[in-house]
């Protein structure tokens, strides 16, 4: 029979006092994070509250890891916004709408899927050079897409990204048609969260401080001025949304939801890692998986945006104090308070804020650091990075992960193979016995008395595929000799492929 604390991931109340910190500072870094990405798809601020409020709140219950904190996040929030234009650009809004959240759905099940088949220590299993590739393409994304709205034109149509040309000219535009009010704000967003003083930091996030003093700053000067506003958000319970299916994109639908689901897998296990070396502990990944995956199937039926854990709020969260996964569910009452309550408060927040946040999002999701370090560390390192990272925003991006993948395991297995190839020798008798290769003193004498007659073929480490090759390239040598002795003491691995060669 399982005990309450393997269903509601340890959670206890021993820490009190911490996880009710930090559950109300997260939800305060959180507030200004859920409406920008909300806009940002396009399917309105709501939609990030509701999925702040719906994936807080179950993952933390159900997952894995108890310090979590998870939200929509901003690589998830570009993959929803491709979704999202896709479907408006071929079906009514609100047809549109219901199939955006049903993909949330599949993602949600999909991971759901992969944590009861015990795959989340396999989920992360991808070479870094791919990742950080894959995570710097969609924060250059993000950026993109919120360049107009930073200088206070109509967000971007998804269309441009995978497009080389026009990129260039969206940005172009955008600098040529800007509204300077929108800029002054967009801008003076960015700054305020990049140069608010540490000390501050403490007592209030930047975030929220730029979304408040934007909006005062807004109504104070820019009074008069036609700025775009996130206008009326809804008060009350979600209507809830039952799935929605339609035969011409079904499969589109599953692939996006897997695609969906996938990225929020590897986003939220990554952000588990950071929190286990924050406070030396061991999360669960598979029941972390599960616990995603209903956080997501819940959001996608309240109509809310898809999430995974947030490294910025769980590191806020695990920093103010908290321990167990009580912060995490504070954080998602707190935030339900705002949606039904206080959301009319918000509707003058403008538009350029939001987007100067969601940047200084995205260009934290760019891996400045080792984009700049990497060639200084191996060449063939940053030729798959930097190609993962233009596939992501020029081309497609499961084309940039599934290319990113194949040649960084074909140069692994390559490099394995040359190293391993040298541990193939063959050994003739006594005299020509590798340095490497220890003979007692008896196996000395019988190997010498048998004056040339017997190879002896030794083979050591992992035996992959790739070994296959070098071990046939012997068969002349073996031919020579009238006896084979193949010792494989030192083989904790033989794969087929190398045992057919043998």
């Amino acid at each position: 029979m399982l005990r309450a604390s393997q269903v509601f991931n340890r959670l206890n109340f021993n820490n009190l006092k911490g996880d009710l910190f930090g559950g109300v500072t997260a939800a305060i870094i959180s507030l200004p994070m859920a409406l920008a990405f909300g806009v940002a798809t396009g399917l309105g601020p709501i939609a990030g509250l509701y999925g702040a409020v719906c994936i807080g709140f179950v993952a933390s219950l159900f997952g894995g890891t108890p310090t979590l904190i998870s939200e929509p996040t901003g690589p998830m929030t570009v993959l929803m916004t491709a979704v999202v234009l896709n479907f408006t650009a071929n079906y009514p809004k609100e047809e549109a709408w219901a199939l955006s959240f049903t993909v949330v759905m599949i993602a949600g099940l999909f991971q759901i899927g992969f944590g009861m088949l015990r795959l989340g220590r396999y989920v992360t299993m991808m070479p870094y050079t791919v990742i950080s590739g894959f995570m710097s393409g969609i924060g250059l994304i993000l950026l993109i897409l919120q360049f107009p709205s930073l200088l206070g034109l109509e967000p971007a149509d998804g269309g441009v990204i995978g497009n080389v040309t026009a990129i260039p000219t969206l940005i172009g535009d955008a600098i040529a048609q800007a509204n300077w009010p929108e800029v002054i704000l967009g801008v003076g967003t960015i700054a305020l969260i990049v140069f608010t003083p540490n000390a501050w930091r403490r007592w209030c996030p930047p975030q929220l401080l730029a979304l408040v003093a934007g909006t005062v700053l807004s109504l104070l000067v820019f009074g008069n001025a036609d700025i775009p506003r996130i206008g009326e958000i809804p008060v009350g319970l979600p209507t809830l949304r039952m799935p929605a299916f339609n035969q011409d994109e079904l499969q589109v639908m599953v692939v996006d939801g897997a695609i969906l689901g996938m990225l929020g897998c590897i986003d939220a296990l990554l952000t588990s890692t950071v929190a286990d070396s924050l406070t030396r502990t061991e999360h669960d990944s598979n029941k972390e998986l599960i616990g995603q995956g209903l956080g997501n199937l819940f959001s996608g039926i309240c109509g809310g945006l898809p999430g995974a854990g947030a490294t910025m709020g769980t590191v806020v969260n695990i920093q103010a104090g908290a321990r167990t996964a009580l912060s995490g569910i504070v954080r998602a009452l707190l935030l339900l308070v705002v949606v039904l309550w206080i959301g009319p408060l918000l509707q003058d927040v403008p538009r350029a804020v939001l987007a100067g946040i969601a940047m200084k999002v995205g260009f934290d999701i760019v891996d400045w650091s080792f984009l700049k370090r990497i060639p200084k560390v191996s060449r063939t390192g940053a030729i798959i990075t930097y190609a993962v990272t233009g596939l992501t925003v020029f081309v497609d991006l499961i084309v940039a992960v599934g290319v990113g993948v194949f040649v960084a395991n074909a140069l692994t297995i390559n490099r394995l193979t040359d190293l391993k190839s040298k541990d193939v020798r063959t050994i003739q008798a006594i005299t020509d016995v590798d340095d490497e290769v220890s003979f007692s003193s008896a196996e000395k004498k019988l190997l010498k008395n048998t004056e040339g007659h017997i190879l002896l073929f030794h083979l050591s480490g992992p035996m992959i595929f790739g070994v296959a090759k070098a071990i046939a390239r012997e068969h002349n040598e073996i031919e020579r000799y009238e006896v084979l002795m193949l010792d494989l003491s030192d083989v904790p691995w033989l794969g087929v492929s190398s045992a057919m060669a043998i």
